[in-house]
């Protein structure tokens, strides 16, 4: 019974090109997360300012949000494919721009900021092609939210090994050697999408104007009360909540009096705890209540933020962002199994365009607000009021739930979700249309 849970768990690895991905991007993101661990505390090394380390942050993901969303569109277009390896060599290529810069020695923040900004820009196309390209991988589309669970699985137990690794080494050499490997890293995953056998998609309507696929897009997500909803609690959560993971340094070192082992020991704890989470919703069996669970663990998140803030001592810390990590993961993970299994095919590059740009793209304004408040109060009062504020958008969004659940459950019953009501019913548009009499 047990190997039998087991392999539902890992059922999507059945996938050949998932398998191969999976793979590719498990070694990726080690490095992928040196770099992130590596990047900060350069940042403050370099310049002592909780301001500059928000800033870093902005350059590196504001492009998500202003070009995200026209990503989006082009992502539609596109072979999702082809772009992932596009994409993927010219992180390769950043990553090794910081590694030569850091080990020369010449590197300055300046120059961070603009290869952070070079990478937010790739972001901008990659996270939604890659958020998109996830339903071509699998073969049997009941997978999808399996294969969504591994890969939260997958950056989580990254952020276990990546950030203790980078801890020891910038004690030991130096943040450029983590960069150097972060860029050799890469190769796994491009030589894995080379690997797949992929099955070419229909083309966008390339004809089309952007302003027009863009509109078209933007109408699907505002009128869909569960998509709405979703990304409204994913932004606020992103804005005041996100900002711990850059204030991090500040309590590795000033609050807690470590140094760069600390801040790998305090990352690895968020990693552990979201692994554990991700690990739960892979041997989830439906995505029925994954509503419920989001408004449950925005509030954990936000709750565990405000004891984190108190605490001055570092078991406590690692305990508490245990909880951290399990409830933001919970949160996202469980928005993006809902929105990729509700979501129109021909929208779905556009849809999950305006999530990277409520995960990530509204993440730097926070860390920018986050940054300048930690220098005037403190990081400490910073982040308690982040998490009281994810306290009240989980409770708004557990008052929209009955509103969501309304409009969820005809596309549930159409994809045989709801199987004690799915016979006879073939697509949305007659769940939604009197018949004829």
């Amino acid at each position: 019974m047990a190997q039998s849970n087991w392999r539902f768990a890992i059922r999507a690895l059945r996938s050949r090109n998932y398998r191969l991905f999976f793979g590719g991007q498990s070694i990726s993101l080690v490095g992928t997360w040196m770099t992130r661990i590596a990047t900060s505390w350069l940042v403050y090394r370099l310049t002592k300012s909780p301001f500059l380390l928000g800033l870093t942050s902005f350059a590196g993901q504001a492009p998500t949000f202003f070009l995200g969303p026209f990503a989006g569109v082009w992502v539609d277009r596109w072979d999702r494919h082809r772009t992932l390896i596009v994409t993927q060599i010219l992180s390769m290529l950043q990553s090794f721009g910081l590694a030569v810069l850091a080990l020369l020695h010449v590197i300055t923040i300046w120059e961070v900021i603009l290869l952070m900004l070079f990478q937010g820009l790739i972001n901008s196309f990659d996270m939604p092609a890659r958020q998109a390209f996830v339903v071509q991988m699998v073969d049997d589309r009941n997978d999808l939210s399996n294969a969504i669970a591994l890969n939260s699985s997958m950056v989580n137990a990254a952020r276990l090994v990546g950030p203790a690794i980078a801890g020891v080494l910038i004690a030991a050499v130096g943040e450029g050697y983590c960069f150097l490997l972060d860029g050799i890293s890469y190769i796994a995953v491009i030589v894995s999408l080379f690997s797949m056998h992929v099955q070419p998609r229909a083309a966008g309507q390339a004809h089309r104007r952007v302003l027009v696929d863009f509109r078209e897009g933007w109408t699907y997500v505002t009128r869909s009360v569960p998509i709405r909803s979703i990304l409204l609690l994913l932004s606020v959560i992103s804005i005041v909540g996100m900002p711990y993971t850059v204030l991090m340094p500040v309590f590795a070192s000033k609050v807690l009096g470590g140094g760069a082992h600390t801040l790998g020991f305090l990352m690895s704890a968020v990693g552990v705890g979201a692994l554990a989470s991700a690990l739960s919703l892979a041997a989830r069996k439906t995505v029925l209540g994954l509503g419920r669970m989001i408004a449950i663990s925005a509030a954990l998140f936000g709750a565990t933020l405000i004891a984190f803030s108190f605490s001055r001592v570092l078991w406590l810390s690692l305990v508490l962002l245990l909880f951290t990590g399990f409830g933001f993961l919970q949160q996202m993970a469980a928005s993006n199994t809902i929105l990729q299994t509700i979501v129109a095919e021909e929208k779905r590059g556009r849809v999950m365009s305006f999530y990277a740009m409520s995960f990530q793209g509204v993440a730097p304004f926070g860390s920018l607000i986050a940054g300048a408040f930690a220098a005037r109060i403190g990081a400490p009062h910073t982040l308690a009021f982040g998490g009281a504020t994810c306290i009240v958008a989980g409770l708004w969004f557990a008052r929209e739930l009955p509103a969501i659940r309304h409009d969820v459950r005809p596309i549930y019953r159409e994809l045989g979700i709801l199987p004690e009501l799915a016979g006879g019913i073939h697509t949305a548009s007659q769940l939604q249309t009197p018949p004829k009499t």
